[in-house]
């Protein structure tokens, strides 16, 4: 009788094929997730130990838990009030039509500066009245996406978020009293936008030319007069008739109210990144008051400025920054902005804000707006996600010209 020959059959050596390859795979996860939880470990147990050293475990909670409530209910109550503001008014723009007068005269600069079509306006002022999300509501619409080519939509996340809360954070900033600065800093942020977008373009069509194409399902270019009449049949099997039996008092009040609410439920979004993103940031930025660590609120142990000291030359000369602890603001403006500009009252406080200061923290804000934590998704339901390295490459570049053009801009203006 012959021997048995194991590789011979093939049934066993399938199963014996399969077994091997699952036990690699659960090893190689294994051996993986061990290696994440030892690294996690690491770093959380050195952060607060690093802090807590210096300052004592018990200063340390209390401060940590301090500086959150403090945050809470000096900072997130009152951007949720501008949040609620700025979102009736911005309701009542586009009740009444500003918004179509805004992108009606904005529509000519598309092509030139942004390589972008004129619908494309309307996408820049959605975002700058709410957040960056309102871009990718504007592209799922068909109208909408059939007036761009491939490249175009795929480098409408970088033109949108480069205005993404763009009302709250001018509105925020000359409620402080920095008006000149804000408006400083929104020139910035528009050449900064500038510079994304068109470096988006530029890096999406040198890797991949065939996105030089015109959008799935477009049979033709569209002409300015069909968008018009799109438009107009559009108003008109939409909410025009139903809203001319309504009277002007009554299409106010709806729109404040339902503005409002929006703005409600961007106030509430933001509470987690202030509380814990800046709450996070300002224990490694400030330091011990006189008398030493008490547990009180906005203590801490100064890393991140001594860090910004060894490279404070550079800080200095590109954005104005005369303390390294406002370097804070940029890289807080990185996850969220809305954690940025909840630095500002701190750091007013402690008499480093300037004029100049405020026009970077605007532009960097407004250009950047927390993409690292939007960008990812939002061009993964655009369908681009093979360009998530392309569009943060882009932006990043894009937000540090916009924080230095705000400040030459600012020293330009104080020249003449």
């Amino acid at each position: 009788m012959a021997p048995f020959n194991f590789r011979n059959n093939n049934i066993l050596h399938q199963i014996y094929r399969i077994s091997r390859n699952n036990v690699m795979h659960y090893m190689v996860r294994a051996y993986r997730r061990t290696h994440e939880l030892v690294i996690f470990l690491v770093i959380f147990f050195g952060f607060f130990i690093g802090l807590s050293i210096p300052m004592g475990l018990p200063n340390m909670l209390n401060t940590f838990m301090n500086t959150a409530y403090h945050l809470l209910l000096e900072t997130v109550f009152y951007i949720m009030a501008i949040t609620v503001m700025t979102g009736a008014i911005s309701k009542l723009f586009v009740e009444f039509g500003v918004v179509v007068l805004l992108e009606k005269m904005l529509k000519p600069l598309m092509k030139p500066l942004y390589n972008l079509p004129g619908v494309a306006s309307l996408g820049a002022v959605m975002t700058f009245l709410s957040d960056n999300p309102a871009i990718i509501t504007l592209s799922k619409d068909k109208t909408f996406r059939q007036y761009f080519k491939q490249y175009q939509m795929a480098s409408l996340t970088n033109f949108g978020t480069s205005f993404g809360m763009g009302l709250v954070v001018v509105a925020f900033m000359t409620g402080r009293g920095y008006g000149s600065g804000a408006l400083v800093g929104l020139a910035g942020a528009f050449i900064g936008s500038i510079v994304t977008t068109r470096m988006m373009q530029y890096l999406t069509l040198k890797s991949y030319p065939e996105l030089d194409s015109p959008m799935p399902g477009n049979l033709a270019e569209p002409t300015t007069e069909k968008i018009e009449n799109i438009d107009k049949a559009q108003v008109a099997q939409g909410n025009l008739e139903e809203e001319e039996k309504k009277g002007p008092f009554l299409r106010t009040l709806n729109a404040m109210l339902d503005g409002g609410k929006s703005g409600v439920e961007i106030g509430l979004s933001i509470i987690p990144g202030v509380l814990i993103i800046s709450t996070i940031v300002m224990m490694i930025t400030f330091n011990a008051p006189a008398d030493g660590y008490t547990g009180a609120a906005y203590e801490g142990v100064p890393v991140l400025p001594w860090l910004a000291s060894k490279i404070d030359f550079i800080f200095q000369w590109l954005f104005g920054f005369d303390h390294p602890e406002l370097i804070a603001f940029p890289i807080t403006a990185l996850g969220a902005v809305g954690a940025a500009i909840g630095l500002i009252p701190a750091f007013d406080t402690s008499g480093l804000i300037t004029a100049n200061a405020i026009a970077v923290f605007t532009a960097m804000g407004m250009c950047w707006s927390g993409f690292l934590s939007t960008h990812t998704g939002m061009l993964d339901s655009l369908g681009y996600r093979k360009l998530i390295s392309k569009a943060i490459i882009s932006h990043t570049i894009g937000g540090l010209i916009a924080g230095i053009s705000a400040h030459w801009l600012f020293v330009l203006v104080s020249l003449i």
